[in-house]
C-alpha cells in the first residue's frame, strides 16, 4: 500500500537519519515548445534541511522558479527523484500533489493575490478554515507585524503590508516548508527589508524550512546556505558563517 506523503515508505530501504526535508536527486525538467525542447533543469542534486533559510540565486532562465515549483508540487520533473521526508513527489499523481501542497507547503509570490473584498483577517482565515492544525489567523498577522491592521481591506494597505498579509496567509496552515518566489520584486528597497524581516521571523520562530528566490545577491547575506543556479544546473552551494538580519542589509 502506498504511504502518505511525509510518512515513511515501507517499500523503500531505510536511510541514515538526516535533517533533510527535501532530497533532490538527478532532477531534470524539459519543456516541449512545439517542435523545440527547452531544458529548464539539468541533473540537479541538492538538499533542503529542516529549519534552514535557503536563498536561490541566478539570472532569469537559470531554473530557479522551475526548481521551486517542483519542490512545491506545482510541477513534476521529467526525470529524477524529489524526496519529501522520504516520499517521492515525482511519482505522485495530481490528487496526492494537491494534498501535499495543501498540508505541507506555504507559497509567497511576487504578486500578493489577495481578495480585495475581504479584510486582512478574512484573507488569512480562508486558509485556517481548511487547514488541519492552523495558527489562529490573528496570531499569524501578529507574527508579521500586522495585528493592528487586521480589519483593513487590501486597498487600504501599502504594497509591503499586502505582501505581509500574503505571508501570514501562507504560514497560517503551519507549513513545513515556505517557498518564496521574488517576494520583494514589486517593492522598493525599504519596504522589501520589512517583508524580508517578516519572512525571517517566521523561519526563526516557527522553524519553517524556507527557500527564497531573488535576483538581489544582497539578500543572500540572510541565508544559512546559498544555492546559485546557472543554465539549469547548480553552479555553487555555499554557507554563511553568520547570517545577517534583514535590517542589516543595504541596497
Amino acid at each position: 500500500m502506498r504511504s502518505e506523503i511525509g510518512e515513511a515508505d515501507p517499500d523503500r530501504p531505510s536511510e541514515p537519519s538526516s535533517s533533510a526535508v527535501f532530497r533532490v536527486r538527478s532532477v531534470s525538467k524539459i519543456y516541449q515548445m512545439g517542435e523545440v525542447e527547452v531544458t529548464a533543469l539539468r541533473d540537479v542534486n541538492l538538499e533542503l534541511r529542516a529549519g534552514e533559510f535557503i536563498v536561490l540565486l541566478g539570472p532569469s532562465g537559470s531554473g530557479k522558479s522551475t526548481l521551486l515549483n517542483i519542490l512545491g508540487g506545482l510541477d513534476v520533473p521529467t526525470s529524477g527523484e524529489v524526496l519529501y521526508l522520504g516520499s517521492n513527489l515525482a511519482a505522485c499523481g495530481d490528487h496526492e500533489l494537491t494534498r501535499f501542497r495543501r498540508e505541507h507547503v506555504g507559497f509567497v509570490f511576487q504578486f500578493f493575490n489577495l481578495i480585495p473584498s475581504l479584510t486582512a483577517l478574512e484573507n488569512v482565515e480562508l486558509i485556517t478554515e481548511i487547514a488541519n492544525d492552523p495558527l489562529d489567523a490573528s496570531a499569524a498577522l501578529e507574527l508579521v507585524g500586522l495585528g493592528e491592521r487586521k480589519h483593513h481591506f487590501p486597498s487600504q494597505l501599502s504594497g509591503g503590508e499586502q505582501q505581509r498579509i500574503a505571508i501570514a496567509r501562507a504560514i497560517a496552515k503551519r507549513p513545513t516548508v515556505l517557498l518564496c518566489d521574488e517576494p520583494t520584486g514589486a517593492l522598493d528597497g525599504k519596504t522589501g527589508i520589512v517583508v524580508l524581516d517578516a519572512i525571517a521571523r517566521v523561519n526563526r520562530e516557527l522553524g519553517t524550512t524556507t527557500a527564497l528566490i531573488t535576483h538581489n545577491a544582497v539578500v543572500s547575506q540572510m541565508a544559512n546556505r546559498i544555492i546559485r543556479l546557472s543554465d539549469g544546473q547548480v553552479a555553487e552551494v555555499r554557507s554563511n558563517e553568520v547570517s545577517k538580519s534583514a535590517t542589516e542589509l543595504s541596497w
